[in-house]
């Protein structure tokens, strides 16, 4: 709740300093001590009021509103009084503002501004190349340098983000690793305790109707099977629990065959045939479902088809090992799949141990009414896929977009630069081209004709004269109206061509160096 009222209290001791920092050139160079007016001075402090006020908000508006406020003062766009802003503004812009394409468009408008000015003026291009150097080096560069750093955040935020998820996902993995296994515990006492208890019942069954016994000792047995059925209506109500509780029972899978387990099946009564031998042993999950099919199968036919003969068939293949287990007609009409009262987790959880082991699960009834149940299971389970680094790979993303940002903060004012430097040369070859004037020319100017004579006899008269005259050139002559300079060299400066002129007419031509 306190750090609820603290941001915006730090705003706004933010937007005060940087306001009061800004107010400080203006203050310095707009006085009237300085050539200035206090007129100028309120509206500097105003309009930079103004731009520190929008500038969360919006910040290419503060920028923007800075250039207009330079422009009038200097069509170079460096002034004494707004350059501090303009790189304030120009940083601002590049750390606040989230999308790019709104920045480019405004710098692109200020360079087509400065050429539209120059060229209302009529004034050197040499003030808009100062303009295009001072906006790329007092707007765009802070401008970059302002985009790296909300990159820098924007990868420090994510870090965060990310180890918070990642210890979310943690505590989500281990509540599922918990879940995983209750169900695990859950199959392992419906496939090994159901099992015995079914054994158990039929032994019980078998004592219940044996002639050798009294009535004392049947009643005995009697007893005896209905509490192996009790137990196995509690083992499901124990499976219920560990599916739903958190408490951990560990247990292990038995440790015997499938010679062994059919041949203890025989011992309590059921007629298993046992069509392969030996079983080909599987290695992990594998060896585990195949002993668990058998266990099921038989586990049904002792529930369903009490009596009925049990055949078990395990076919090895060249990669995988099919197993079979078929059980005849029996007395009782239950489902299949699913017994009376039954809690429908046994071939459910079967058909899951199969799937993850890479296999296949299969049950339908055969034409003599009875039951077959067959897996086919590969020697060697696929190995598990490793899971997705999505957060190592949303980091190493936003340490790219970091690292692009960084490249960008330096390669687009070399780019820049570079393309002023190539602009600037092709302007004063051109300017060279447009103010040569050729020696035959020259030689054959009269002082006393007029421009209009001068172009009728000259074959190539240069449009542009330079723009003024070289450093160190002599003093012009007294009483002339207007001197103009020519280049006398394609590829150099000097020396150059000097007409002066009176009323319209040449009154004093010379070649200066």
């Amino acid at each position: 709740m306190r750090e609820a009222w603290r941001e915006p209290v730090r705003e706004r001791l933010f937007d005060l300093v940087l306001w009061l920092l800004l107010c400080v050139p203006v203050l310095l160079r707009s006085d009237p001590n300085d050539g200035g007016s206090w007129a100028q001075v309120a509206a500097g402090v105003v309009v930079l009021a103004g731009c520190v006020a929008v500038s969360r908000r919006w910040p290419l508006m503060s920028l923007a509103v800075t250039v207009v406020a330079s422009l009038p003062a200097a069509l170079e766009l460096f002034t004494p009084s707004y350059s501090l802003a303009l790189v304030a503004f120009g940083y601002l812009a590049g750390r606040r503002q989230e999308h790019t394409r709104a920045a480019l468009w405004l710098f692109g408008t200020i360079a087509a501004t400065g050429l539209t000015l120059t060229w209302i003026t009529r004034t050197s291009l040499g003030q808009w190349f100062t303009l295009l150097l001072v906006l790329a080096l007092a707007v765009v560069a802070p401008w970059l340098i302002g985009r790296y750093v909300r990159q820098y955040d924007r990868l420090v935020r994510s870090g965060w983000q990310l180890a918070d998820r990642m210890e979310r996902e943690h505590a989500a993995v281990a509540d599922r690793e918990r879940l995983r296994e209750r169900s695990r515990i859950a199959g392992d006492m419906h496939d090994s305790l159901g099992h015995d208890l079914a054994l158990i019942a039929i032994r019980a069954g078998a004592l219940e109707v044996s002639p050798d016994l009294g009535p004392d000792q049947q009643r005995a047995a009697a007893e005896l099977r209905r509490a192996a059925a009790d137990a196995t209506a509690r083992l499901r109500d124990i499976i219920g629990v560990l599916r739903e509780e958190d408490e951990a029972a560990p247990t292990s899978p038995p440790g015997e065959t499938v010679e062994e387990l059919a041949a203890r099946a025989r011992a309590s009564g059921l007629a298993v045939t046992l069509a392969t031998t030996p079983v080909p042993t599987l290695p992990g999950m594998s060896g585990l479902a195949l002993h668990r099919v058998v266990q099921e199968g038989l586990t049904n036919a002792a529930k369903h088809a009490p009596g009925a003969p049990v055949s078990v068939a395990v076919a090895d293949e060249t990669a995988t090992v099919r197993v079979e287990v078929v059980s005849g007609p029996g007395t009782s009409t239950g489902g299949r799949d699913r017994a009376p009262g039954s809690g429908g987790t046994g071939l459910v959880g079967l058909g899951e141990r199969v799937r993850l082991a890479g296999g296949t699960l299969t049950h339908r009834a055969t034409e003599d009414g009875g039951f077959a149940l067959t897996a086919v299971l590969p020697r060697k389970a696929p190995a598990p896929l490793p899971a997705a680094p999505t957060s190592a790979r949303e980091l190493d993303l936003a340490r790219r977009e970091v690292r692009k940002g960084l490249v960008r903060a330096i390669w687009i004012p070399l780019a820049l630069l570079a393309a002023l430097g190539v602009l600037m040369a092709g302007v004063a070859v051109w300017t060279q081209a447009q103010s040569y004037l050729e020696p035959d020319d020259y030689a054959r100017l009269r002082i006393g004709q007029t421009l209009a004579q001068i172009g009728e006899k000259t074959d190539d008269w240069p449009e542009h004269p330079l723009d003024s005259a070289p450093q160190a050139a002599p003093p012009e002559p007294p009483g002339m109206d207007e001197c103009r300079y020519y280049r006398s060299k394609m590829l150099a400066t000097i020396p150059v061509y000097r007409l002066c002129f009176v009323a319209g007419h040449l009154a004093d031509k010379a070649e200066v160096p």
